[in-house]
């Protein structure tokens, strides 16, 4: 059963945002001399054990020092760093330093705006040009960090190496015979091991949610907001949440696109995500059987079965790609499913299906090194390690073996097109069961008084966070409700006007939104 987060996807748009910026008025550095936010009442209310961290001073200047994944050359955003405490409860120990970029509002300004594309583990720090050029990059400062342990913040979460992150994909880990199962958890054990000494438990500790948005409250306030202003994608929409619930006094405007309901329990959301990438699988196909030689066959009764008889060889006999490692099964489900996340994709996952169907794999290799963070020189960003670590920390672990496999045959039967036939009711243990720290969350509902309106979008086709995630999160949060009707994941500031009208309108002033909208 594989966990497929929403926030990789995010940077494939804010790498088109880039570099559409070029030279233009709306990706231009700020004003030199342009007077910073004073910080003054920003600051009340935080303890003070804490007070050094609430007012220190930013020193802001070029990102170049700060670009872990290839995304920040040649833009003109501003970088600097937050010194937050690793331990909240230890405020005098350790620090870490959480890594933000600045893109300055380019007209009138009414405050920052605070942006996290989600993940967990997606560096947050390109995003903050995700608004240039529109009115909401005119009247805010937009803010992107990389949230404590992710990209640029240290200390970094690191688990392996780039020689053992390809080894680790080079597995399939899909035989769910006994011996199947041991071996699988036995490369699981060790994975959580080198995590905990490579990283240090007492990091590992305070990489969650909980730790994350006392460090969103930090960076406000040094930014000089009395209230936050956020904008927050598919995971970094339990941030949100999560800051709403702990702060309400302290928010003035949130949107939260491509919901994360809080409430739900963590084998079901996969399990509904599993379905979500099914609706967006059958949509591909029926686009895909549009077309002449469509690699699925034009029968989109057999599109599952066509589709498993071309990834299934690869479990034995990698796939021919100009790149030494070849095309293995668990790299192309992998590449399939980041293709999944936006009709943008279609044509490239198409090609990549052609070509596999004539032996070649290169096309799903470069969309499986997307989603694990790898670049061209065979580095890899520590995307899916701090995605490991964050997750492990956020919620109880399945630590039942029958409900490990009851949950193996629900997502087979929720997504048949990763169905491989190789379920036996039984299932290896996910990676946090064997993780050297406790949970420092559990699901739950919010509920929480004094909060302004809040924002939710959630889109009817969404593959990684279904659209009912977001109709459960507004009702408790008491917010609005957009309704985004599409096949896509997340869709704010991605070029839909009706959606990025409703979302400028309500920024501006939260208050007037009405509690239903539908794009």
């Amino acid at each position: 059963m594989r966990i497929v987060d929403g926030g990789r996807a995010r940077s494939i748009a804010v790498v088109a945002v880039l570099a559409a910026c070029g030279l233009t008025a709306a990706c231009a550095p700020p004003e030199p001399g342009r007077a910073e936010p004073e910080q003054g009442a920003a600051s009340e209310g935080a303890p003070a054990a804490l007070e050094r961290f609430y007012t220190q001073t930013l020193d802001w200047g070029p990102c170049d020092s700060y670009d872990t994944d290839g995304t920040l050359a040649g833009t003109s955003l501003e970088c600097a760093r937050v010194d937050v405490p690793v331990d909240y409860d230890d405020p005098a120990g350790a620090s870490a330093e959480i890594a933000i970029s600045r893109s300055a509002a380019s007209g009138d300004r009414l405050g920052s705006l605070l942006v996290n594309p989600g993940g967990p583990g997606a560096s947050g720090l390109s995003l903050a040009s995700v608004a240039d050029g529109t009115e909401i990059g005119a009247r805010f400062d937009v803010v992107g960090f990389d949230p404590r342990g992710v990209g640029a913040s240290t200390p970094a979460i690191e688990c392996l190496t780039d020689r053992e992150n390809d080894e680790r994909r080079a597995r399939s880990e899909i035989d769910m015979s006994p011996d199947g199962i041991a071996e699988t958890e036995k490369h699981r054990r060790e994975y959580a091991q080198a995590c905990a000494e490579r990283t240090g438990s007492d990091v590992l500790a305070h990489v969650g949610t909980r730790d994350v948005v006392q460090d969103m409250d930090v960076i406000r306030a040094v930014l000089g907001d009395t209230r936050l202003n956020y904008l927050g994608y598919s995971y970094g929409t339990r941030l949100g949440s999560a800051y709403a619930e702990q702060f309400p006094d302290r928010v003035r405007a949130m949107i939260l696109d491509g919901a994360v309901d809080p409430g739900q329990d963590p084998v079901d959301e996969v399990v509904e995500q599993a379905a979500g990438f099914q609706q967006a699988f059958d949509a591909f196909a029926a686009d895909c059987m549009r077309t002449s030689a469509c690699p699925l066959g034009d029968d989109p009764a057999q599109a599952n079965a066509r589709f498993q008889q071309l990834v299934e060889p690869l479990v034995t006999r990698p796939a021919a790609t100009t790149d030494p490692r070849g095309l293995g099964y668990g790299d192309a489900i992998t590449g399939v499913q980041q293709a999944l996340y936006s009709p943008t994709l279609w044509g490239p996952l198409r090609g990549g299906l052609t070509s596999l169907a004539r032996g070649t794999g290169d096309a799903l290799l470069s969309l499986a090194d997307l989603y694990e963070g790898r670049a061209d020189d065979g580095t890899y960003s520590n995307i899916n390690d701090a995605f490991n670590a964050v997750r492990c920390v956020d919620d109880p672990p399945v630590t039942d073996r029958a409900v490990a496999g009851e949950s193996d045959m629900r997502y087979r039967e929720a997504a048949p097109f990763l169905d491989d036939g190789r379920g036996t009711g039984q299932a290896p243990l996910d990676v946090c069961a064997f993780w050297s720290v406790p949970p420092t969350g559990e699901p739950h509902e919010i509920a929480v008084d004094g909060l302004p309106p809040v924002m939710v979008v959630s889109t009817t086709g969404d593959p990684a966070t279904p659209y009912q995630a977001g109709v459960d999160l507004a009702r408790q949060l008491g917010g609005t409700l957009l309704t985004y009707d599409g096949t896509q994941h997340t869709v704010v500031l991605d070029g839909v006007a009706c959606v990025d009208e409703a979302a400028a309108r309500y920024l501006e002033d939260p208050a007037a939104s009405p509690p239903e909208l539908r794009c």
